[in-house]
This record gives structure tokens, sequence and C-alpha cells, in this order.
């Protein structure tokens, strides 16, 4: 079973990796458009502020159709075969779904409690996805749906036919089972989700109302979750859906922009619902003061080494709020590290949120500036400035207090080890041998590029294609479910061939391979091929 959970959070992620450009293309289109701000020329009516405001239409489009975004995306990383047909059908299915909710609260709305003449939004329980007024099941509802198509495309889509009924097969055949499943499926949400939605806001109000307290717990609740990958299904209902506030917190808040830049209030009294977006503070400023402690605590003859280390993997976290790389350098080295790392983030967090920085502050430094620096430097630069100065500290408080650990305990991090007390490394020698006694050598031609020989090299210290069982990734991982965990390689031989190394628990593996994982993935996926 967490197999499953896990692979599905990987799933989910894909979408998600949309949003940057998305935010980036709202933040600068909201400076350009506000008067405030640019002056004259970005009234309405103006050429300026009408290119703007096209380059505005077509960035919403991500965050508009976020539910649709998430049932055409799961069947990427969990459909057996045949993805992307797998995908269409996903589509299609859960537009006929939300038809049929449609149809069905316009009859009988009241029978279940829905008033269906409201307007969309608001306490209605009612909202417009795909241009089809329905229930507000959110991203929750479409990652249901496309999971019970993926289930369907899976069984079904090579059921042999007779001749005749060839025309029938495959996605033709999944989709006609997805129209007779989804009458009873859509009847049981219009019966159970109003209950559901009833559930969640009581627990949307226990954060809301929790104030500074309810950011404290949610970001450690966050930060803790990482390891085992399920820390998407904590934040996402909140950020991308609408469980603290209608259509999610990133489309309020980018929605809200212009009202925001334009207001001298302070930020935590203009958005509220914003708080709990305090997850990125510990990736531009914690991952800082934790790459130094580990460039200090080296010993003397590799601290060259580590500086060549660390320096790319905290950019990497700085700049795309991607800590992956940097976080399972120590976690399982030494896991008490992680359980301070956690506490500090949640420490910070708390801190920012009693000085008032509130905003979208969940990602890297690019997301961060697009989402909050750029547009409302004018109105709000002082809460900006307090927040540089509380992160200045945090960089020197994870630099002290992990230096202090690293060397009363005297932990094995990065760069703390000589080559003959360290764990053994692979050689290619002994990576070709490995190849040879697996039958998989020569599959690797002399024009393979990079990732296809690290993909190939990672097939290998999971045990060979016989040993793979299924995989995934997200942003950072190759998520691999293997046969025989025995037959896996170690920490140091995926270290040795240019990961960041593996998170391991039971049959699943994590091998942990930075931002060039979707090339990677691609050539893995290849080879298993």
């Amino acid at each position: 079973m967490k197999e499953k959970i896990q692979r599905f959070g990987g799933a989910m992620f894909t979408p998600v990796m949309l949003f940057a450009v998305s935010a980036l293309l709202i933040g600068f289109g909201t400076l350009f458009t506000t008067e405030v701000i640019m002056g004259p020329m970005a009234s309405e009516g103006t050429i300026w502020f009408g290119f703007w405001d096209m380059v505005l239409s077509g960035a919403w489009v991500v965050f508009n159709q976020v539910p649709l975004l998430f049932a055409i995306a799961l069947p990427i990383g969990l459909a057996k075969k045949q993805n992307a047909r797998a995908s269409m059908e996903a589509f299609v299915i859960y537009i006929v779904f939300l038809n049929y909710v449609s149809t069905i609260l316009k009859h009988w709305g009241p029978t279940f409690g829905v008033d269906f003449s409201q307007e969309v939004g608001g306490a209605s329980g009612l909202a417009m996805i795909a241009n089809v007024k329905t229930l507000d099941m959110g991203m929750m509802g479409a990652l249901l749906i496309s999971g019970i198509a993926i289930y369907l495309h899976n069984r079904f889509f090579d059921t042999r036919l007779p001749e005749a009924l060839g025309v029938f097969k495959g996605s033709a055949f999944v989709l006609g089972i997805g129209f007779i499943v989804m009458i009873p499926i859509a009847f049981l949400a219009v019966l159970v989700w109003p209950k559901i939605q009833a559930g969640m806001n009581v627990f949307r109000d226990f954060i809301v109302n929790s104030g500074t307290i309810g950011v404290s717990v949610f970001v450690l609740l966050e930060k803790l979750l990482i390891p085992f990958g399920l820390h998407h299904l904590l934040y996402a209902p909140m950020y991308y859906d609408s469980l603290i506030v209608s259509g999610g917190i990133y489309s309020t808040w980018a929605q809200s922009l212009p009202e925001i830049a334009a207001s001298a209030a302070p930020l935590k009294e203009i958005a509220p619902y914003a708080q709990l977006t305090a997850t990125g503070w510990s990736k531009i400023f914690g991952c800082v003061g934790v790459g130094l402690a580990f460039y200090k605590t080296a010993l003397p003859e590799n601290k060259k080494k580590i500086a060549g280390l660390m320096i790319p993997v905290v950019l990497t976290a700085v700049l795309s709020g991607v800590t992956e790389p940097i976080e399972f350098t120590f976690l399982f080295i030494a896991p008490q590290l992680f359980v301070v790392h956690a506490v500090l983030s949640s420490l910070l967090a708390t801190a920012m949120n009693i000085f008032g920085v509130v905003g979208i502050f969940s990602g890297g430094a690019i997301e961060m500036a697009s989402l909050n620096w750029i547009p409302l430097a004018a109105n709000h630069w002082k809460t900006y400035l307090i927040m540089l100065v509380i992160g200045l500290v945090a960089i020197a408080v994870w630099y002290l207090v992990f230096t202090f650990l690293i060397t009363k305990f005297d932990f094995k991090t990065p760069g703390r080890t000589t080559a003959e007390d360290s764990a053994k490394l692979y050689t290619k020698k002994d990576y070709k041998a490995k190849k040879k006694e697996e039958g998989t050598e020569g599959k690797i031609v002399k024009s393979a590029d990079k990732f296809e020989v690290m993909a190939d090299e990672i097939l290998v210290g999971l045990g060979g294609a016989e040993n793979i069982k299924d995989f995934t990734n997200c942003v950072t991982r190759l998520r691999v479910n293997v046969n025989d965990p025995s037959k896996v390689a170690d920490d140091s031989y995926f270290r040795e061939i240019g990961t960041y190394g593996t998170a391991k628990s039971g049959n699943s593996v994590h091998v942990i391979v930075g931002m060039d994982i979707q090339y990677v993935a691609d050539a893995f996926g290849e080879l298993l091929d």
C-alpha cells in the first residue's frame, strides 16, 4: 500500500511542475499592468496594457484548469502501458463524470442537499470545471476519477474482442466501460461529497483559526513527510484545491495580485489564507546554512570537493526550491540532523509569520520573486526587508546548530571521512563486471549521452531489468518498486555514478538524481522497454 501511495504522490506532482513558468508570467504580467507601479502606460486601453493582458490570459490557463490537468497527468505516471492513450481516456471519462454530476444536480439537486441554482464559488459547493457547472470536487475529484480511468485502462485495454467488433477494442472499449461505470460513481459523488466538504471545512477552520500555531504545525509535518515522498498529499489540497479558499491558495493569490500590489495594508491582513505557503523559507535560507556547515566540518583535504558538491545543490534549493539533493545528502547518513532541520524550518516559518511576512513562499527564489517581490515591492518593500533580516539570522542559526551537532556527535556528513575509512565506492571495473554478470553490458552505444549512461548504471545498481516491478518519477527522484531489495546496490554505488544517493523502504527505492531527472527517467524507461 505504501508503494502505491508513493507512486501516486510522484505522479500527481507532474502538473505542479507547470506552475513555475505560469507563476512567473503572472508575476510579470501583474507588475506591468498595475498602474500604481508602472504609471499611465499601464492604464487600460493602452497598447502596453493590452499586450500584457494578453500574456496574463495565457498564463492563467494552468491555474484555471488545475483539476483537468491533474486528471490528464495522473496516467503519465500510473498507467502500465500506452500512457498517452490512458491520458486521453482519463480526460474523456472525467468530462463525462462532470456532465453526469451536473445533470443529476440539475434534476435532483435538493434531494442530495445541493442548491444547483446558486452561483459557482463561495459556500455553494459548486464550481465551473472545463466549462461545466458541477459539484466542486476540485483536484481530489479529478484524481479519483482519473484513478478509476487508469484502473479501467490497465485492466481492459488489451481485452481481445471478436474480429467483427474490432473497432471497439483498446481505448474505445475502455471508454465504453467508463461511460457505464461513471453512472453509479456520479450518483455516489453527489451523495457523499457534500458531507466530505463539510468535514474538510471543519479541518480548514481549525488550521486557519490556529493562526501562527497552525503554520508551525503544518510546516513541520510537511518537512517530516519529505523522506517518504508523501508531502505532496499534505499541501496539494490547500495550495491547488479549494480546501482553504475556493480555487486554491495559489490561484486566489495570483488573481488578487493587482489589489494586493495597490494596497499598503499588512499582507497578513490582506491575505491571511496565504499563511500556510511558508514551506519555502528553509529552502532559500536553511539550505545555505546547511551547505556552509558541511563545508566547515569537512576534512581539510576534502573542502574543495565539498564546495563543488554543495554549491550546485544549494543553488538548486535557493533558486528552484528543490531541496531533495541537499537534504537527502545527509538524511540517511544522520537522520537526527533531518529532524533538527524540520524543527528549524517550522521555527523559521513561525518567525516570518509573526512579523507579517505572508504570501506565496513555498517554492524557491524565482517563484517568490515572480509572485511576491517583483509585483508587490512598491508598497511592501519594508516587509521584504524584515524577511531578509530574519533570513540572514536563520542562515547563521542553521550554520551554528549543524556545525555544533556534526562535530559534537561526529556525524559522517559529506567530507567527514577519508578515502581509507569511508564506505567502499564502486569503480568502473566493478560496474562493468556487474553489467556483464547481469547480461546488460553493451546496451549503451558509443553515441549514448550522459543521461542514458546514468540510466543504465542505475538499472544495474537496482539489480537489472528483471528486478524492476514498476517506476515513476517526481521532480528530482526516480521512484522504483523492485522485486528483490537484496539485489539493490548500496548507497555508495549510486553516489559514485553521479546521483545524490538513495532512499530505501522495503521494496521501494528512490534514486535521487536532481533536476535532470526527466531525461534520466525517459532513458530508464527506454532501457526497460
